[in-house]
């Protein structure tokens, strides 16, 4: 196994993991969730504080699953053309998409940062009564889910090269 190797079966290690701890924040959505139903049409009241927890935990799930469901192939790909291609150009083309992810993600990541700094800088929180005060903490996990998106790729992109150069 090359040192390339190496370091894309870490990558996906590290994806998994972060994987395994998002998913935890499905199980927390569907409680908060759950929580929320039962507060308004069993008691008749709610928080706007629980219910924009729904979508702060929607957040971790977005931004950190992608990264995930690219590592184990659960992303959305047109295979109408693709599916014709032989294993070498198959290989080919997911380096090539690969190194495109990397270059949309790192966009994203600059682009974001400014808009997350910003946030920080003025302590941005809730514009409802009685909401979250730390919104600013959920707009950092975009540049956090990006970066997870681009080391994905960057594996992948390891991982393809490799298997392209090998069927040469």
């Amino acid at each position: 196994m090359t040192s390339a190797e190496r370091l894309a079966d870490g990558i996906d290690d590290f994806i998994d993991a972060v994987g395994r701890i998002t998913a935890w924040s499905s199980f927390a959505l569907a409680a908060v969730m759950g929580g929320n139903v039962l507060l308004r049409y069993a008691f008749h009241t709610g928080t706007v504080w629980s219910q924009e927890l729904e979508w702060h935990l929607m957040a971790p799930i977005c931004l950190f699953g992608m990264s995930y469901a690219l590592r184990h192939g659960e992303h959305v790909r047109v295979d109408v053309m693709f599916a014709r291609f032989s294993t070498r150009s198959k290989d080919f083309v997911e380096f090539l998409s690969s190194l495109i992810l990397m270059a949309i993600s790192l966009i994203v990541i600059w682009l974001s940062l400014s808009y997350v700094m910003q946030s920080w800088s003025i302590g941005e929180g809730s514009a409802n009564p009685g909401g979250i005060p730390a919104r600013y903490i959920v707009k950092s996990l975009i540049p956090i889910g990006f970066a997870l998106m681009f080391v994905q790729a960057f594996g992948q992109a390891i991982r393809f090269y490799l298997a392209w150069r090998r069927a040469a």
